[in-house]
């Protein structure tokens, strides 16, 4: 039983009306019941109910956990919308899931989406952290052209995954646990030749995730399974 309460502050919280409509209505949950709420950013606190409302349900903090689950890695992955809505929705969920810090959607030359509904894929991200018992919430960024969202990246373990032709490593070849990763997985047709190029200007370097040639969403899950297990072997 765990709640998003996004805005928690002190030792007294009201749930909004959806959570409490939950609680009360679904879980039909009483006085004195203890459950678990998220804030996303790392805390997780048990509360117990004090006041039963289907619209506003009281609840008394009785433990905080901050920082609960941290990771000892961040990972960011640039990614390219699938066509088929709900391809993209199942990276974001079990994303969320495996576990990752932060999404920023592309539109790349062979994009075959160029819009996203935002807050729903918010809503899907939230359910799949409180399905999956964590409280830290991904960052989801708006779509970004590509060109413009390579120039920004920073870190030095940066990598592009791509099928073209060239010198591609491994990525266990490549990676040391516990490094902050960018990672930039293209669309269906994958990054166009030019594309590639720029990211390694930019010093991403090119990667093969194996010998299948994978859809944009498994493509997404197994860098998270990748650095998953890389992390925690």
């Amino acid at each position: 039983m765990i709640f998003y309460t996004p805005d928690i502050n002190g030792v007294h919280y009201i749930l909004n009306e959806e959570e409490s409509a939950h609680a009360v209505r679904v879980l039909r949950l009483k006085a004195g019941d203890v459950i678990t709420l998220v804030d996303g950013r790392g805390n997780r606190y048990r509360a117990r109910i004090v006041e039963i409302h289907h619209k506003r349900c009281g609840v008394e903090i009785v433990e905080h956990q901050p920082e609960f689950d941290k990771r000892s890695y961040r990972l960011h992955i640039g990614i390219a919308p699938t066509k088929n809505m709900d391809r993209f929705e199942w990276f974001i969920e079990k994303a969320t899931e495996i576990g990752i810090d932060e999404i920023t959607p592309l539109l790349c030359e062979h994009s075959e989406r160029k819009h996203l509904n935002t807050e729903r894929l918010q809503r899907v991200m939230i359910a799949a952290m409180k399905q999956s018992g964590k409280a830290y919430l991904p960052q989801l960024n708006e779509m970004t052209p590509f060109n413009k969202w390579i120039k920004t990246q920073t870190t030095e373990h940066a990598y592009i995954a791509h099928c073209n032709e060239g010198d591609r490593q491994s990525l266990k070849t490549v990676y040391q646990n516990n490094q902050n990763t960018i990672f930039a997985i293209g669309p269906e047709g994958d990054f166009s030749m030019q594309e590639v190029t720029q990211a390694n200007t930019c010093g991403f370097k090119s990667i093969s995730l194996g010998t299948s040639r994978l859809r944009t969403e498994t493509a997404g899950v197994a860098v998270c399974n990748y650095m998953y297990f890389l992390n925690n072997p």
